[in-house]
């Protein structure tokens, strides 16, 4: 009996060596890990830190516009018109319709459809940090956001209002906007006016600012983006996106032709070749010139390009750089720098996208 009772002992013993063993094979592999990743965080930071600081900006807490100073009631005024159905000319949409706050500031469709049932013919960006562009639409028809906020409201493909003293007059008899159109511009004789229409909803949209990881990698902290996040911002530097794409916005404060070194049309299947600022300039040298994206919320703001042909972000990242580049990027760049552009996104506030009550 005692001679079983010690075999048992022993082999109880050889167990747990065998499990302490494993135990601290495990945590030796972890820490082991643990340093690789120390290491390679180490390596990319020493790369890519000042590069990407020097590069690119934090974003601001507001879009600042001295000729049109922010203030609680034309914030106010301008939300309440932003999702208001009666800046349309049947009641059918308002601008949240196409850039609709929940959804990252847009709707997820090729074009958008108008009040009159047309659709457009350029996909609808985001208008979220929109004011902090240097130019507005596509083709950059507009200085900034107080003015483009007045043209689709007259557009028959879009919000289809007659004219501007169709829809003041329609505004006028609301009592709640005759209320809130004289607290916003209290020194204004005859506050309900369109230009003040406008004044308002782009001081709303100034306040539309969405900061992310990024930004507070930006502010020094190295610890904001992940190994594999700093990955993709060097394969994003490195491949060179940084041609068109830095500043705060990694976008929207240039020109450039959509299709250097190809025929956009022949990469993105488009349905229609669409000669971007010709159109509205009509010089030859402005054929195919478009505003560069932003890419900030670029993960959750397909479809891609000015006509929404692309659907997939890894697809419009290996177009655009064969198209502007002549760059057959590998399928690591393309995961990595994907990867990278997630960290656009950040939080939406609340109180940006809850619908005020109807007046």
């Amino acid at each position: 009996m005692k001679s079983l009772r010690t075999s048992h002992y022993i082999l109880l013993g050889i167990a747990l060596v065998f499990v302490n063993c494993g135990g601290g094979t495990e945590k030796n592999a972890g820490r082991k890990n643990q340093a690789q990743e120390y290491a390679e965080n180490t390596k990319l930071e020493k790369e890519i830190g000042q590069r990407a600081r020097s590069m690119f900006q934090p974003l601001p807490a507001l879009a600042e516009n001295p000729a049109n100073p922010v203030t609680p009631e034309k914030v106010a005024l301008g939300k309440q018109l932003y999702f208001d159905n009666r800046l349309s000319r049947d009641e059918t949409q308002s601008c949240n319709t196409c850039h609709d706050l929940a959804a990252f500031g847009v709707d997820h469709k090729r074009f958008s459809p108008g009040d009159a049932g047309m659709d457009g013919d350029r996909n609808s960006p985001t208008v979220y940090n929109s004011a902090l562009h240097s130019m507005q639409f596509w083709d950059g028809r507009a200085k900034d956001v107080e003015e483009q906020a007045g043209m689709p409201i007259l557009e028959s493909d879009e919000m289809n209002i007659p004219d501007e003293g169709f829809l003041i007059r329609r505004l006028k008899t609301v009592e709640g906007y005759r209320k809130m159109f004289a607290a916003a511009f209290p020194d204004d004789p005859d506050p309900v006016s369109f230009e003040n229409l406008k004044k308002a909803i782009g001081a709303f949209e100034r306040t539309l600012i969405t900061t992310s990881n990024f930004d507070d990698y930006l502010k020094g902290n190295q610890g904001a983006l992940t190994v594999a996040e700093k990955k993709g911002l060097k394969a994003f530097m490195d491949v060179g996106c940084v041609t068109c794409h830095t500043g705060s916005l990694l976008g929207a404060n240039m020109f450039q032709k959509f299709g250097v070194f190809h025929n956009y049309w022949e990469y993105t299947k488009s349905e229609t070749v669409d000669e971007g600022r010709a159109k509205e300039t009509g010089n030859e040298p402005d054929k195919y010139m478009f505003k560069v994206p932003a890419l900030r919320m670029v993960s959750n703001t397909y479809p891609y390009f000015h006509d929404g042909s692309v659907e997939s972000i890894e697809d419009a990242i290996r177009i655009i750089s064969k198209l502007n580049l002549d760059r057959d990027l590998t399928d690591e760049e393309v995961v990595d720098i994907a990867v990278f552009l997630n960290t656009m996104t950040g939080e939406i506030p609340s109180e940006f996208s809850r619908a005020p009550d109807p007046i």
